[in-house]
């Protein structure tokens, strides 16, 4: 790296950050969290998340994710994250998250763009946004553009374009963005599709999505997992018919499994042998004490900050590489902001087309280097994310330049 993108490194990787908010709720007690890490053009991206034990040092690992995302996929926004300490399956959460909403509304009206996250579907913030006055939970930015209206338009057509398999494009582009990093790891070891196996930890809308894509793409799709286990099956499971099994929490109906697919308990998806190993349930998934029993020859990091640094260099020491969550699974971040810059709109194909050329390119990168000279992926996508924001950060004296959304 350059020595002047050396010296500003810390402006993604280890600089504090920007902000940190606690809130309690009054009516619950419950707690809830913000962490601004960077604004770029006055704004930070990054969804709110919610489930029971939430803290803030999670959230702010997540807001720092977030900032890294937005740098590596050079995205003229800063990174943030919202957290709440609750259960989304407690009655009581969706007014939760709508007081939490209201707290922060200072941020979310100028500065915070926010979305879906663990425990907290689109539809539902959106729900949210609208109760409170603000239509759509990409207002910040939305109110910046030209013309709102057409923005929000634009926003709307393309979170609800219907694709193949009866869901939406929002839906579904994040685990496609990670299937395409999957299957950028297979083409970079020219590996054929048909032959490479894969299995996913977590079975929701990242999971499910990853899931759907490479099974459509050929690739054998030999376990899956959510709370109640890991279904196994070494020729492939049928994919399609095991979504259409699951609940609004994403955990399939094991009462209607066909009995030739093997019922596992949910830790052995982790040790399951595949060629890659999806992690795309929980942070912290994989720890000192289970990355013995990874069997991949890649992990692809599907849930935010799946992987320890600990375990991260137990795997290296194996020659297992770890694709990191900021590329794997930033997608659906890139995405939506391509959406909101007016750069695709509510053709799929498009969007489809532009997240797999810049996903397969920039794993092709990272397992390159790995290669070439045994650089931890993670490393190497730490460089380009603080070469791209040094790039975007005005020289001494100069303004930042507006940023245009039509």
């Amino acid at each position: 790296m350059p020595a002047r993108a050396a010296a500003n490194a810390a402006t993604v990787r280890d600089a504090e950050p920007l902000l940190r908010l606690t809130w309690t709720d009054p009516v619950t007690g419950a707690h809830g969290y913000l962490v601004v890490h960077t604004l770029v053009s006055g704004l930070a991206t990054g969804g709110t998340r919610m489930r029971a034990g939430c803290t803030q040092s999670e959230v702010e690992d997540l807001a720092r994710g977030m900032a890294a995302k937005t740098a590596t996929f050079n995205l003229p926004v800063g990174g943030a994250k919202g957290g709440i300490d609750f259960d989304p399956k407690d009655p009581r959460a969706v007014g939760v998250l709508e007081r939490f909403c209201q707290a922060m509304r200072p941020w979310l009206d100028a500065h915070w763009v926010t979305a879906e996250d663990l425990g907290v579907p689109q539809h539902l913030i959106d729900d949210v946004f609208a109760r409170l006055g603000l239509e759509q939970s990409y207002h910040a930015a939305i109110t910046r553009s030209a013309d709102p209206q057409r923005t929000l338009r634009r926003v709307r057509a393309g979170l609800d374009a219907p694709v193949p398999g009866g869901l939406l494009l929002g839906d579904v582009i994040g685990g496609y963005g990670v299937a395409q990093a999957c299957l950028g790891a297979a083409s970079t070891w020219a590996w054929p599709v048909p032959e490479t196996t894969v299995a996913i930890q977590g079975i929701g809308t990242m999971g499910g999505g990853a899931a759907w894509y490479l099974h459509e793409a050929g690739m054998r799709v030999v376990a899956v997992a959510d709370a109640a286990g890991t279904l196994y099956h070494p020729d492939g499971l049928d994919v399609p018919a095991l979504l259409e099994l699951r609940d609004a929490y994403g955990e399939i109906d094991r009462t209607r499994v066909p009995e030739n697919v093997r019922r596992l308990p949910s830790s052995a998806v982790i040790a399951t042998e595949a060629d890659i190993l999806v992690p795309a349930a929980i942070s912290y998934a994989l720890t000192p004490d289970n990355s013995m029993d990874v069997a991949a020859k890649v992990v692809v990091e599907a849930a935010n900050s799946a992987t320890t640094p600990e375990a991260e260099a137990m795997l290296a020491a194996r020659g297992i590489p770890v694709i990191p969550d900021f590329v794997a699974n930033a997608g659906a971040a890139a995405w939506a902001w391509w959406l909101l810059l007016g750069q695709v709109g509510a053709n799929p194909a498009d969007s489809f087309h532009r997240l797999r050329t810049e996903m397969q390119a920039k794993v092709a990168l990272l397992l390159g280097q790995w290669q070439l000279d045994g650089a931890p992926p993670r490393r190497t996508a730490w460089e380009l994310a603080d070469a791209n924001r040094l790039a975007l950060t005005p020289a001494p004296g100069q303004d930042a330049p507006a940023l245009a959304i039509p």
